[in-house]
């Protein structure tokens, strides 16, 4: 059993002064609200519509004991977090929250205007040679495109996972990465995440899934620190890898978004691709995470579930001179499947996600939930296109007939939704330029994209 003493770093706490650098936020959680702030200082004082209070403590301040990681040990090190964290949960209804000269958004009743991002971080990884420019704005854009999204006014900002790329050091000789932070601490994750998404923190809360880049093997100590909904336990934080079946799940939760509709977070993170064998600690944490989400969105009349993985998407691999497509989930289907041929309960209309890193939409002929993936807003993307029509006989899932497709891979961006009635929703592919690369609308579990190719894929 690893020790759970902070190291012998010393971190000393200045009392808070309302620095710009200080990250702060308001993530969605179950029940409402949850205001933070990343201060090297002690925890602040909020104010909720003229009432002081000070923020709690969601971590302190420390460096953790060196644990296993997906990373080789030459790739690897212990991981400093020289930040408290500090959070606290605003009433339902707040209108105004101010921590120092600074104003955080609230909560909207009815959310009409969401962006939809994913897969944000600059790509630094030695097992796959894969060296992301992150000294350059036009190839690592992300603070770019957070400001341009911002901009766009949003009520709330989903995220559909993987935040932090920055795993392992840049090459020597490499200059175009040259100097970045790299590893599972607070400097990594501010270089990837916090300072470029800043302008995204100022504008509406964030509603956020957790990518397998978010794992306990990889940066998971960051995530249940600074991201997680939910409340950081010592059994659940990743800083122990005999704990690790804990930490790698949570619960579901919903996210009110009015008129009865509403977001259903999934934490599927440790999902991998290969089926599951029936005594995988995964299969039953699953099936819970299915059968609270059916609960879920029994009590909603219409729902997004919002989950990394795409279980209904389609990737591409090139396998020597031939492209090969890979449809789905196999380890979220080995689960999600036995309940039924839908994959989803009923009332799940769309699924929101990340991974592959493009844009791409599927609807269904048969009684399956749309699919979107917004998986292309800043790290490295994917080099294999999809085919412009998927070849007949292409399932995602055992009877997921596609009825209509579209994907884009020529560069960086993000999506739109906005609603347009009851069960109605405009959604809009927009460039890290600006242009609008597609536009779809959603009407309950159909989505029509005006790039969207007809596909026979039964």
């Amino acid at each position: 059993m690893m020790a759970r003493l902070v190291a012998a770093a010393v971190f000393v706490l200045l009392p808070w002064r309302a620095a710009a650098a200080d990250p702060a936020y308001v993530v969605m959680a179950d029940g409402g609200a949850v205001a933070r702030v990343i201060t090297a200082g002690a925890c602040p004082v909020l104010r909720i519509d003229g009432r002081r209070q000070t923020m709690n403590l969601r971590a302190a301040a420390g460096t953790v004991p060196q644990r296993t990681t997906a990373s080789t040990p030459e790739n690897s090190k212990a991981s400093a977090f020289p930040v408290n964290v500090c959070e606290t949960p605003l009433p339902a209804g707040a209108h105004k929250v101010t921590v120092g000269k600074r104003r955080l958004p609230v909560p909207r009743a009815e959310v009409k205007r969401i962006i939809v991002i994913g897969d944000t971080g600059c790509r630094l990884k030695a097992s796959d040679d894969a060296w992301q420019a992150c000294n350059d704005p036009k190839a690592f854009p992300f603070a770019r495109l957070a400001a341009q999204a911002a901009a766009w006014k949003p009520d709330l900002v989903i995220h559909v996972g993987d935040y932090h790329y920055r795993e392992n050091p840049c090459p020597a000789g490499n200059a175009s990465c040259a100097g970045s932070p790299w590893g599972y601490g607070w400097d990594a994750w501010n270089a990837d995440f916090f300072a470029p998404a800043t302008p995204l923190f100022a504008a509406a809360p964030l509603a956020l899934a957790r990518g397998n880049h978010e794992s306990c093997a990889r940066s998971g100590q960051g995530w249940w620190r600074f991201l997680a909904a939910q409340p950081r336990s010592a059994s659940q934080d990743c800083d122990d890898p005999a704990n690790d079946n804990q930490g790698d799940w949570s619960p579901p939760y919903a996210v009110p978004l009015g008129r009865g509709a509403q977001l259903i977070l999934l934490d599927l993170s440790a999902a991998g691709t290969k089926a599951l064998a029936a005594d995988d600690w995964r299969v039953a944490r699953f099936q819970q995470s299915w059968d609270r989400m059916a609960a879920l969105a029994a009590q909603a009349r219409s729902s997004f579930a919002v989950d990394h993985y795409p279980m209904l998407g389609i990737a591409a691999v090139r396998e020597g001179d031939t492209v090969a497509l890979k449809p789905g989930n196999h380890a979220i289907e080995s689960v999600f499947g036995r309940n039924g041929p839908r994959q989803l309960p009923a009332g799940v209309d769309v699924i929101l996600s990340g991974h592959v890193h493009l844009f791409q939409q599927i609807s269904f002929a048969s009684d399956h939930p749309s699919q979107f993936i917004t998986g292309f807003s800043g790290t490295l993307e994917d080099v294999v296109p999809l085919p412009a029509k998927l070849p007949p006989g292409t399932v995602p899932a055992p009877s997921a007939i596609p009825e209509a497709f579209s994907s884009w891979i020529d560069g960086f961006g993000y999506m739109t939704l906005e609603r347009t009635g009851r069960s109605r929703w405009r959604a809009v592919v927009r460039s890290l330029g600006g242009a609008i690369i597609n536009r779809c609308t959603i009407e309950g579990r159909h989505s029509q994209c005006d790039k969207d190719q007809p596909t026979s894929g039964g």
